[in-house]
């Protein structure tokens, strides 16, 4: 029997929680260890979940020669740092997006990647979404014709949250744009590429996070309009529409579990209903790719994570969206 990938988790988090209970679905992969720099909170989730190793320091973790691959899922404005940390002793890398808060950090990552031949990744858990996976087959067969318009937001009220939440705190790269307006922006560059130009107005709070963002992509022949916010709610649904019909995701759309397809008046819907919460099918790359000694996806790839950053660095040039620790 072929030996488990055995895994490592830094940031016990939400995301964390949710993560690790999808890594359980996964029967080639296991947890070995998990590390926070409160070692109480890493011994309770060690406890929870079963894994072997709880470490209070990130390097005890980097240093274990149990671990094959890291999972990253601390606030934004640590991602890079620890990812190059733990490059350095020789560990594959997962990471939540975005993979570095601007395209410098993002670079100096790949650079470490390769120095240190290991696969590295950013945990984009949209791209790998069966009904995302299915929607890109359907439009490069041409099932809704060339496409002229993209339409996707993404918001949630967060102003309930104390100032020193990771969303309203600009020390931690706090804001809608990084954290959840990446997939807006994903969407319509994964179906459309980079746009010639982009429009794009943003509102702030009183910490100094941006908290809403207003964009438009302009391609030599489709728009894009996109959406991020904190605080209010949006639909979360999504359109792509074409010159022969469109495509609707339904809420909420980046963790679809299906869509529809209208063609000529005539609704078809695909249900697609994601096994575990969704982050199976990232993990299940990871897998892959590393069984097969590939350093990077081929539907996630390193070049595409830059094109992403370089995106939101452009739209965060246009709105004036700087944090303290950049200046």
């Amino acid at each position: 029997m072929k030996q488990k990938l055995r895994w490592g988790i830094v940031g016990l988090g939400s995301i964390a929680n949710h993560f690790v209970k999808d890594l359980a679905l996964v029967e080639a992969s296991e947890l070995v260890a998990v590390a926070s720099r409160n070692l109480d909170k890493a011994q309770e989730f060690s406890k929870t979940y079963a894994s072997k190793y709880a470490f209070g320091s990130y390097e005890e973790l980097f240093k274990c020669t149990e671990v094959d691959v890291i999972y990253i899922a601390t606030p934004h404005s640590f991602h890079a740092k620890i990812a190059i940390d733990a490059m350095y002793y020789g560990k594959h890398i997962l990471c939540e997006k975005p993979l570095g808060v601007n395209t410098a950090e993002v670079v100096k990552m790949f650079e470490a990647a390769k120095e240190n031949n290991v696969f590295l990744m950013e945990a984009l858990w949209s791209r790998f979404n069966p009904s995302i996976q299915k929607i890109t087959e359907l439009i490069a067969e041409g099932v809704i014709g060339g496409i002229k318009y993209v339409h996707a937001d993404f918001a949630f009220p967060a102003l309930h949250r104390d100032d020193e939440n990771r969303l309203l705190n600009p020390n931690l790269a706090g804001g809608s744009l990084l954290d959840i307006g990446i997939y807006p922006v994903f969407l319509a560059y994964l179906l459309l590429g980079k746009p010639d130009d982009i429009m794009a107005s943003s509102k702030f709070y009183k910490t100094g996070v941006e908290m809403q963002t207003a964009m438009i992509f302009d391609y030599p022949d489709a728009q894009a309009v996109l959406y991020s916010g904190l605080n209010s709610k949006s639909a979360m649904k999504a359109e792509i529409s074409g010159t022969k019909g469109a495509i609707y995701i339904n809420p909420r759309w980046h963790e679809a579990q299906g869509f529809e397809l209208e063609l000529n008046e005539k609704i078809t819907k695909f249900d697609l209903p994601t096994k575990g919460r969704g982050y199976y099918y990232e993990i299940l790359e990871v897998q892959n790719c590393i069984g097969n000694k590939e350093l990077e996806s081929t539907l996630w790839n390193h070049e595409d994570s830059r094109s992403l950053i370089g995106l939101l660095d452009s739209i965060r040039a246009k709105t004036g969206v700087v944090f303290p620790f950049e200046e």
